[in-house]
């Protein structure tokens, strides 16, 4: 039997340069500013700063009315263009975030968060997937990237 997996997929025009916006999404206390709904925190790992390849952090938050963590690292990085993080626990069978960033030829950047994910517990799983927990991903990633750009475009 097949596993499902879900995608999320968000994408964002910001009036700021690639560069800005590259290490305004990999730097641990703006993530932590535009989780603020969630009342993410880190607990573990790389506290401040910009993640770098092979960092590894661990974020408690509140999602879907439960305290959460979610340990990753940065498994790819290609500054000024790509970075991926890919879970290594956490209440997800598997979870990999994709940050694309683009130049646009007015200076601005197109930023896309795609986030592919698996969740346990087989077709019951599968539902809770596809119907709670992917449209809450792609909320929660509206608003992060809207919290980013107006961080970057300030």
């Amino acid at each position: 039997m097949s596993v499902a997996v879900h995608v999320v997929r968000v994408s964002i025009d910001i009036a700021a340069p690639l560069e800005r916006c590259f290490d305004l999404a990999r730097d641990v206390e703006a993530h932590v500013q535009s989780a603020a709904a969630t009342g993410e925190r880190v607990v573990d790992g790389k506290r401040t700063g910009l993640l770098e390849l092979g960092d590894t952090i661990t974020f408690e938050a509140r999602h879907l009315g439960f305290r959460r963590r979610l340990s990753a690292v940065i498994s790819a990085f290609d500054r000024p263009t790509f970075f991926q993080d890919r879970m290594t626990a956490g209440a997800f069978k598997s979870l990999e975030h994709d940050h694309h960033f683009t130049a646009n030829a007015d200076g601005s950047t197109h930023m896309v968060d795609n986030v592919r994910f698996q969740v346990p517990c087989g077709w019951p799983g599968r539902l809770v997937g596809r119907w709670i927990v992917a449209p809450h991903l792609q909320k929660f990633l509206i608003q992060r990237g809207q919290v980013l750009k107006t961080m970057a475009e300030a």
